[in-house]
């Protein structure tokens, strides 16, 4: 990993704008998104699993996903941040050693998950993980995941004190950022901003309202999350239902890019 783009990631979260950060889910994927313009990019746990042939929710052996992070990487001329899941052990000794692995690879940041354990668990792991990096000397970027919303940890009345509580003690034990997925209304989401000293990461669901309006509510960082996987599979499960019902080329053509636009791509990348 080029020694500026950890760096460059934490810039990033305090652009004028907030950061758009799609998710890729192996390095064609990814090589596409930066051509497109992306300032970052990011893994998606799902989409990386379901590519490997595994379900998401920490499934995915972490090895494949250190190789990953390693060829994404190495194609790659903007950062990449790595869906950790919840660092794939409940022991932060060795959710360390798979983030100082990682780190190794080329990540410039990791996303790390509380799911449905006690807060003090994520605490504990996100310790380990900035040991891990202060170790290897890289401004690592630890953006803490809540899933108080997704999961629906506490009554609807509570979402918002409760993220804020958590978000305190991450941001304590080193996180750089936090991501509120699954907050959707404006005025929760702007009552998070304003009550975490941490930069804020919304993913982008229906309901969600748009990049601009998110940027007013002090939003500093949307994720596709696994959207763009999400989509790109009902369309390939749509053509293959279509040549496999008649085998007629033409479908295939449809809204597709060119052979050669890609191969190029890929080719120069």
């Amino acid at each position: 990993m080029p020694a500026d783009h950890a760096a460059a990631f934490h810039a990033l979260h305090h652009a004028a704008s907030p950061l758009l950060l799609p998710n890729a889910w192996d390095p064609g994927s990814a090589l596409l998104m930066q051509s497109l313009g992306a300032a970052a990019v990011a893994t998606s746990s799902a989409a990386v699993a379901w590519a490997m042939g595994y379900g998401d929710g920490d499934r995915l052996p972490v090895a494949k996903l250190i190789a990953l992070t390693e060829a994404l990487a190495a194609r790659l001329a903007v950062p990449l941040t790595v869906d950790f899941e919840g660092g794939y052990s409940d022991d932060p000794q060795s959710v360390g050693a798979s983030a100082a692995a990682l780190i190794a690879a080329g990540a410039a940041g990791i996303n790390i998950e509380d799911g449905r354990a006690a807060p003090e668990l994520l605490v504990r792991k996100i310790a380990a993980l900035r040991e891990a990096a202060e170790r290897a000397g890289v401004r690592l970027f630890i953006n803490a995941r809540s899933d108080v919303y997704l999961k629906g940890l506490v009554p609807p009345e509570q979402r918002v004190d409760e993220l804020l509580a958590r978000a305190e003690r991450y941001a304590a034990a080193g996180a750089d950022g936090l991501f509120a997925a699954g907050a959707r209304a404006p005025g929760e989401i702007a009552a998070i901003c304003a009550g975490s000293r941490l930069p804020v990461n919304i993913l982008a669901l229906p309901g969600v309202p748009a990049a601009a309006e998110l940027g007013r509510l002090g939003v500093r960082r949307i994720s596709a999350g696994s959207g763009i996987a999400e989509s790109v599979c009902a369309r390939i499960a749509e053509l293959t239902r279509s040549f496999l019902a008649d085998g007629d080329g033409q479908v295939l053509g449809e809204r597709a890019m060119a052979y050669g636009e890609l191969n190029a791509l890929m080719a120069q990348a």
